[in-house]
């Protein structure tokens, strides 16, 4: 790891690692933003691929996950060839680090590699612009998602 990026991304494989991402969003989602814990954590958590960013010591900063092929689709009335992107979140301590465009980046390049040709998400609004820097055009109008206002986006890959 460089001094420019003190931590590691990669994809979460082993149980361990997904209970740091499950532990990474119970902060953000459930502690800080008041999401109810029995709707963060659904049945497509078994079919995501999870990324998880970690500092050299092993402390979880970050997490994302894809949903893709039948998975995606069923989840967000999509196209199979289009992935979808959810549950990005960065500890506290970690936001401004580039924790979170790694890991966008590193679902990119997941979805990629599984032939996909863009990608989908729902971002909190207040989040458009930092999804917008990366590449991604909002669509559609505002929706309350666990009474957060959302917005849909997409990427092309």
């Amino acid at each position: 790891m460089s001094p420019a990026a003190p931590y590691d991304v990669r994809v979460a494989e082993d149980p361990a690692d997904r209970e740091a991402c499950f532990a990474v969003r119970k902060q953000v989602f459930v502690a800080e933003q008041g999401v109810a814990e029995e709707i963060e954590y659904d049945a497509y958590d078994a079919v995501a691929l999870h990324v998880l960013a970690v500092r050299d010591d092993g402390l979880p900063l970050g997490t994302g996950r894809l949903l893709y092929g039948e998975a995606a689709a069923a989840k967000t009335g999509g196209e199979p060839s289009v992935g979808s992107l959810g549950r990005l979140a960065v500890a506290r301590e970690a936001r401004g680090l580039g924790v979170g465009a790694a890991l966008v980046r590193a679902v990119e390049d997941a979805a990629r590699a599984r032939g996909l040709t863009a990608v989908d998400l729902h971002a909190q609004t207040h989040a458009l612009g930092f999804y917008e820097r990366l590449g991604y055009v909002a669509y559609g109008p505002e929706f309350p998602d666990a009474g957060i206002p959302h917005r849909a986006m997409r990427r092309s890959l």
